[in-house]
């Protein structure tokens, strides 16, 4: 009976939105609609009362999206007889469509996100399943690859109940036997100095005869040579926190069909974008919109996916499947869909357990994303997961939204260039009155940037979703397209992340964006133009010339993108605050470490230097660790010396030579999960939509001149700086 009756009011709250959405109105009472749609949002969002009332907001919000769309649906299609101006004019409608249909997926995944969940550690008492750590990697450097493997080796749990595994696919046997001797010397180097550096820290070694199936063929080997009921995943560049085991293993406990505990990737270094803009301190990260709520979301539905790294795996569900699936070139989501649709769970825990790096260039950055749209598109084309049987309803509408989001750069292009049909050609390709355009679409977007910042609010700032979509359409829309012809084309390709730029320079691939900008600053000079030639239209001419000058200060907002800052080392310090004593030969000194990086530390310390101390001086740091007591020190050498009012700091570089040195490194790095946790939290904040919006368009300012400045210095003549490899996915 009651079901019967959710089911009537459904009907006609159905029956009742519609009536809402088709009724005719003047274009006043439309205005003042939007107006109080938008006011009661702006009043919810800002009493912050969530639960219900932002699904009242959200829902008010949707009613003008779908008023929107049925005004732009019976209204403003150019006639079909007049081609020149249908064919561009429906491929905008349908732009625009996909817009709001993602719009709606993301609606459906993100309104109620699941709590962050609290901590869940194991039972005491009971026998702590097996665990084997897997770091798969190809090409990345030995320095690198100690950091992580000291991380994973230093993780909070039985000791006899977990085992590191170092999974080498750049010493394969085919490597080492290759044609080519420069190529055959330097994986048979490779394989033995990760060898002895496995011996070194404790981990184990493993390699394979033929690099088949790239990473998951790696990790399909390392499940033939292991026997843990569990499975970590840690990239190379992902090192786990202390207690990673202890926060994950608890959970499989409590439910014998979960497969799957993903956490976040916390990055140490900006990615491009973030460094470029200099925005890395004062904004969250581009993923902390994917991890902060679109992984609640799915969580809710059973559908947060395995994303290659930073996640503990249940082996029995994999075998179900023969391992990690490699169909696709993005294995990480592959095989959460099949595990999925044969019923195993997966749950996401929102707490930063790993350090990470991201790309190192915007070649880089462009490269990985490319990767991760071509996988998806592959995802999409062979999978299916909309039909995927065995999934649930919510689980397909959750991997459809995944995936389809990777369609993005068709409607961001068309977006771009829809204003100049009808500058550059008088095209009329969306047929509505000055009037029209503003109480119809300028205040759907308007609803829109509202509902984005009730979706999302302190986890993506305004506008920043629309510079990151056009900054990666302009390379991904050939990869997209390229896979939706031939899905079974795209190989694997591993991401630079280990790198630096020595020169400020414009990037490799940022040539594109100059043109498009100046074909842009064009259509500004064509809008002055038209209104001049055509009095008559002047008022049509200054709305869509107005859309073109928006997409103009975004565009020169990617112009200071592609605009590579110099950045002399890829290590960034993070600041700490630890006793620690400095010994200079028979001098002891005590003092603080203010900030530490895999390369060096800042100490501050309070007695008086030795005077023969200076630049080049040998030293040793002398920390306590959870480690082994007595053998708690790191060599140093001082590389900066800056004498104050009874203190001095002392800029330190890291002379390590042993293995031991790693783990203390490491340890001083990557031990504490709670300093990611800070910085994450430092930078979740909220500006608001006016506020944000005039600091966006402040950068879009800036960074357009410095982006010129950069081309007319003649630095993108310069040749590119080329950076060390490092694992995919971050």
């Amino acid at each position: 009976m009651l079901r019967v009756g959710m089911t009537l009011l459904w009907i006609l709250a159905s029956i009742l939105a519609i009536g809402v959405i088709t009724l005719p109105v003047s274009l006043q009472a439309q205005l003042f609609a939007v107006l109080f749609v938008l006011g009661v949002m702006v009043i919810l969002k800002t009493l912050d009362l969530g639960g219900v009332w932002r699904l009242v907001a959200l829902a008010l919000g949707t009613s003008i999206v779908l008023r929107y769309v049925y005004w732009r649906t019976t209204s403003t299609l150019p006639p079909v007889n007049q081609l020149e101006n249908f064919i561009p004019g429906f491929l905008l409608y349908l732009a625009e469509m996909y817009s709001v249909f993602m719009l709606a997926l993301s609606l459906f995944v993100v309104a109620a996100p699941v709590p962050p969940r609290p901590s869940r550690t194991l039972t005491p008492g009971r026998k702590p399943p097996s665990v084997d750590v897997f770091v798969p990697t190809y090409n990345e450097p030995t320095k690198l690859l100690a950091n992580t493997l000291a991380s994973a080796l230093a993780m909070n749990y039985p000791a006899d109940r977990f085992t590191v595994w170092l999974l080498d696919d750049g010493g394969t046997d085919q490597k080492r036997q290759s044609d080519d001797m420069v190529s055959a010397e330097a994986a048979e180097r490779r394989h033995a100095e990760l060898n002895v550096l496995c011996e070194a820290l404790g981990a184990r070694y493993l390699t394979r005869a033929r690099n088949t199936s790239a990473k998951a063929g790696n990790l399909n080997h390392g499940m033939t040579r292991s026997t843990g009921e569990l499975i970590a995943v840690f990239d190379a560049d992902h090192a786990p926190a202390r207690d990673f085991l202890a926060e994950t293993v608890g959970y499989f406990e409590d439910d014998p069909r979960l497969f799957l505990v993903q956490t976040p990737h916390f990055f140490l270094n900006p990615d491009p974008l973030e460094r470029n803009l200099r925005t890395f301190d004062k904004m969250p990260s581009e993923n902390e919109m994917f991890y902060g709520i679109i992984q609640r979301g799915l969580d809710k539905w059973n559908a947060a996916f395995f994303c290659g790294s930073a996640a503990l795996l249940r082996r029995e569900a994999l075998m179900e499947t023969s391992g990690f699936s490699g169909i696709s070139i993005t294995e990480d989501c592959e095989t959460a869909v099949e595990l999925h649709s044969r019923g195993w769970n997966s749950l996401y825990l929102d707490k930063p357990l790993i350090a990470g790096l991201q790309p190192a260039t915007f070649a880089s950055f462009i490269g990985q994303r490319s990767r991760w749209a071509q996988g998806m598109m592959q995802i999409l084309l062979l999978r299916a997961p909309l039909f995927k049987r065995g999934l649930s309803f919510p689980q397909r509408l959750c991997y459809t939204s995944s995936t389809l989001f990777w369609l993005f750069p068709f409607p961001r292009l068309m977006f771009l260039i829809a204003p100049l049909f009808y500058l550059f050609f008088g095209l009329q390709i969306f047929t509505a009155s000055s009037g029209e355009f503003v109480a119809y679409t300028l205040t759907y977007m308007a609803v829109n940037l509202m509902m984005q910042n009730s979706m999302y609010g302190s986890f993506r700032w305004p506008w920043i979703s629309e510079l990151y979509e056009y900054v990666q359409s302009v390379h991904l829309l050939p990869a997209v397209v390229s896979t939706m012809l031939h899905p079974r084309k795209p190989t694997f390709n591993v991401t630079a992340k280990d790198g630096s730029i020595a020169e400020s320079r414009v990037s490799e691939i940022g040539l594109p964006f100059y043109v498009i900008f100046a074909v842009l600053l064009l259509g500004l000079v064509a809008t002055v133009w038209r209104v001049i030639d055509e009095p008559y239209r002047a008022d049509l001419t200054m709305v869509v010339g107005a859309w073109n000058v928006l997409n103009l200060v975004i565009a020169g907002c990617a112009l200071g993108v592609v605009s590579e800052l110099g950045t002399p080392t890829a290590n960034r310090r993070i600041a700490v605050k630890r006793r620690c004593d400095i010994q200079i030969e028979g001098t002891l000194l005590a003092g603080t470490i203010e900030d530490v990086s895999v390369s060096g530390v800042s100490v501050r310390v309070t007695g008086a230097l030795p005077p023969e101390v200076e630049r080049g001086t040998s030293a040793t740091l002398r920390v306590r660790t959870e480690l082994e007591s007595g053998r708690d020190t790191i060599p140093l050498v001082f590389k900066r010396i800056q004498r104050g009012e009874g203190s001095t700091v002392l800029g330190c570089a890291f002379a390590a030579d042993s293995a031991h040195h790693n783990r203390l490194i490491a340890d001083l790095i990557f031990a504490d999960s709670g300093q990611w946790q800070q910085l994450q939290r430092a930078r979740r904040r909220n500006p608001g939509i006016l506020r944000g919006s005039f600091w966006f368009f402040g950068v879009c300012l800036y960074q357009t001149f410095r982006g010129l400045g950069y081309l007319l210095r003649g630095i993108g003549s310069k040749p590119a700086a080329k950076a060390k490899p490092a694992e995919a996915r971050g």
